[in-house]
C-alpha cells in the first residue's frame, strides 16, 4: 500500500485518522488560596493563577464557556501543622471551595487532590515519627478523614496522590461506611518521584522541608513497578488509574493502557507545562507543540489527561 496517498489532502488525512482529542477527555487544575480579591499568576506557570474563592466565579465562567467540565482542585491552606489537620477541616480551603463552586455552577465536575503535603509542616505527604520517617498505616486515617470531608462538601470525585501502600482499600472502605459507595476514586497509581514536579511544588507550598518523597514516591528507572502499584490499587477497588508524569512517562502509560481495562488517567505535570510554554514565548518551539505534547499522552493511551493546556487546547478545538 502507498500509505502517502492516504496523507496527500486533509480530509482524507482526517478519515483515518486513529486518535483524537475532546475537552471531556480533559481536567483543568485550579489553585485555592486563603484571602480575598486574589487573581495572581504563578511565578513558574505562566497563565496559571492563585485564586481566593471569592474570584472563583470568572474562572468558572470561563472554563465552561470553553467547555470543560472537570477541574481538579488544590488547596493552599495559611495554617499547618505537623498532622496536617487543616486538610480534613469542615470549613478548610478546599471544602469552601467546593462550595462556593457548586453555587456558581452545579453542573462542574470538581475532583479534589487527596494528601496532605499542602498542609503539614514539615511538607511530607503522612505522618511522621521521630526520625522523619513516614508512618504509612497511621496516615492512612488521615487520607481517609480528608477524602470524607471533601465528599461532604460536594466533591465528585476523589483522588489521592500520596503513594502510601493500602490507602485506596482504607478509602473506600470509609466512604462506603458513610453512604458515599457512588463516589469514585481516581488513583494517583503510578507517581514517580520525578524533578518535573518543581513549578507545582512552589504553587501549593508543598515542597518537603528536609529529605525527599523517594520513600514512598516510585523510581524513576522502574516500570515493571508501576504495573505491580497500578494492579493493586485495582485490587483495592480504584475506579480510575493514574500514571504521573506523563511525557517523560509515555511507555508507562502504554503499559498500564495493554495490561488494565479500566480507565486510565495521566498527569501532564506543572515541570512539562511550563517548559513548553516558556518555548512557545520564547520563540523557540510554535505554538502547536502544546497541542502536539498533549496528544501524544491520548495516543500513548490515557483516556484522561489532567493538563494545565486544558484551556489551550479547548481553544484550539
Amino acid at each position: 500500500m502507498r500509505m502517502r496517498r492516504l496523507r496527500e489532502n486533509e480530509a482524507t488525512r482526517n478519515l483515518i485518522r486513529e486518535t483524537y482529542l475532546s475537552k471531556d477527555n480533559l481536567i483543568y487544575p485550579i489553585f485555592v488560596v486563603e484571602g480575598t480579591n486574589i487573581k495572581r499568576e504563578i511565578p513558574s506557570m505562566e497563565d496559571c493563577y492563585h485564586y481566593s474563592i471569592d474570584r472563583l466565579e470568572d474562572e468558572i465562567k470561563e472554563l465552561k464557556s470553553l467547555g470543560l467540565n472537570y477541574i481538579l482542585l488544590f488547596g493552599v491552606p495559611d495554617k499547618k501543622d505537623e498532622f496536617g489537620t487543616s486538610a480534613y477541616y469542615e470549613d478548610g480551603i478546599v471544602q469552601r471551595a467546593i462550595k462556593e463552586i457548586k453555587k456558581i455552577d452545579q453542573d462542574m465536575y470538581i475532583v479534589t487532590d487527596v494528601c496532605m503535603c499542602q498542609y503539614t509542616s514539615h511538607g511530607h505527604c503522612g505522618i511522621l515519627d521521630g526520625k522523619g520517617h513516614v508512618l504509612n498505616d497511621e496516615t492512612l486515617e488521615y487520607l481517609s478523614k480528608i477524602a470524607l470531608s471533601h465528599v461532604k462538601a460536594g466533591a465528585d470525585m476523589v483522588a489521592p496522590s500520596d503513594m502510601m501502600d493500602f490507602r485506596i482499600a482504607h478509602m473506600r472502605k470509609t466512604l462506603d461506611d458513610n453512604g458515599f459507595s457512588n463516589v469514585p476514586i481516581m488513583s494517583y497509581s503510578a507517581k514517580y518521584s520525578s524533578s518535573f514536579y518543581g513549578p507545582f511544588r512552589s504553587a501549593a507550598g508543598s515542597a518537603p522541608q528536609f529529605g525527599d518523597r523517594k520513600s514512598y514516591q516510585m523510581d524513576i528507572a522502574n516500570s515493571d513497578e508501576a504495573i505491580r502499584e497500578i494492579q493493586l490499587d485495582i485490587e483495592e477497588g480504584a475506579d480510575i488509574v493514574m500514571v504521573k508524569p506523563a511525557l517523560t512517562y509515555l511507555d508507562i502509560i502504554r503499559r498500564a493502557k495493554d495490561s488494565f481495562n479500566i480507565p486510565l488517567a495521566a498527569y501532564n505535570v506543572s515541570g512539562e507545562y511550563s517548559m513548553i510554554k516558556s518555548a512557545v514565548k520564547s520563540g523557540i518551539l510554535d505554538e502547536k507543540a502544546i497541542f502536539e505534547s498533549v496528544l501524544a499522552i491520548k495516543r500513548a493511551g490515557a483516556d484522561i489527561i489532567i493538563t494545565y493546556f486544558a484551556k489551550d487546547i479547548a481553544k484550539i478545538l
